[in-house]
């Protein structure tokens, strides 16, 4: 069996959610669509579907290997593409999105450095904490930042984003420094409002035993605020401590003008990510603005370093 075919026949059924659509798609009969997930089930010998008469469910080994499937799919046609491309300059328009705090910091700045190397893309880049439906609402790609809920997008992680309670040193100095996540009930915490996404709180691990397990706290305080940029500044400038991301705080960190506390109880990191459609041909200018992305990102120093908001 063409192992690749039977990835891509997979990746259609799990994505288009029954035999008869994917059969409709490739224009071949539904039992040759079932026949051929039996023979990937057997050959590595794990359950990839429930199929009953009325849905199909992947199990939990189905949905790993479902993103491995569409990440393998994909560099496969990015190798075709690159080959095929040849001297092909990269064209058209570009349209990518991206959560408003981290895209002012670590994607506008590369846009017009993306520009300059490719005269002939233009691009729009949507800044927006809501969700983005990239195919409904037109765009290419979307920068996404944190746990990824279950998709048919193709995700690539470019980056581990890591988590932090920071404050002021002279907000230490007057309030004390909490030594265990329960202290920051006793401490003016600066929080998402109830309208904004961060609905389970801080999160938190227990290093004694062996960080696996991670808790999450709502801790209070006397201002609250649905935009992380205010936060932010509010933090810095000594109204209490905040739980912010790495990529936010860092030269900050660095640079003295904030401390990080409890990290011992710092939760793993979670990812930053660029998601697209599942597509067979990837355009080449969206395959070269991931690629910047990742080149950029994978620099020694580059989270350390201040970039500067456009």
């Amino acid at each position: 069996m063409d192992k690749l075919k039977a990835f891509e026949t997979f990746v259609s059924v799990a994505t288009k959610g029954s035999l008869t659509a994917a059969a409709r798609a490739e224009g071949v009969a539904p039992a040759i669509i079932g026949r051929r997930l039996d023979a990937l089930e057997e050959s590595l010998g794990v359950k990839l579907l429930v199929r009953t008469t009325r849905r199909i469910t992947l199990t939990h080994e189905g949905s790993a290997f479902l993103e491995d499937c569409q990440r393998l799919l994909s560099d496969v046609a990015n190798a075709e593409a690159s080959v095929s491309a040849g001297g092909v300059k990269a064209s058209g328009h570009l349209r990518i999105t991206a959560p408003a705090g981290f895209g002012r910091r670590h994607v506008a700045p590369l846009v017009p450095r993306f520009r300059e190397l490719h005269p002939d893309v233009s691009i729009s880049l949507n800044l927006s904490d809501r969700v983005v439906d990239l195919a409904a609402e037109g765009f290419d790609c979307a920068v996404r930042v944190g746990d990824l809920p279950d998709s048919s997008l193709v995700s690539v992680r470019m980056a581990d984003n890591r988590r932090l309670c920071v404050a002021t040193p002279d907000y230490l100095a007057k309030r004390g420094t909490p030594l265990q996540p329960s202290d920051l009930l006793q401490h003016d915490c600066l929080t998402l409002s109830s309208d904004a996404s961060q609905t389970r709180g801080w999160a938190f691990r227990n290093p004694s035993d062996g960080g696996h397990d991670v808790v999450h706290l709502r801790p209070g305080g006397p201002l609250d605020c649905s935009d992380g940029q205010v936060l932010h500044d509010w933090c810095l400038a000594g109204y209490g401590i905040a739980w912010r991301s790495t990529w936010e705080v860092e030269s900050e960190i660095r640079s003295g003008q904030l401390v990080a506390v409890l990290e011992d109880f710092a939760a793993p990191p979670n990812g930053i990510f660029v998601v697209f459609p599942q597509r067979k041909h990837l355009p080449l200018r969206v395959r070269l603005w991931i690629d910047h992305l990742k080149h950029h990102y994978a620099q020694p120093g580059y989270w350390q370093a201040q970039v500067t908001q456009s």
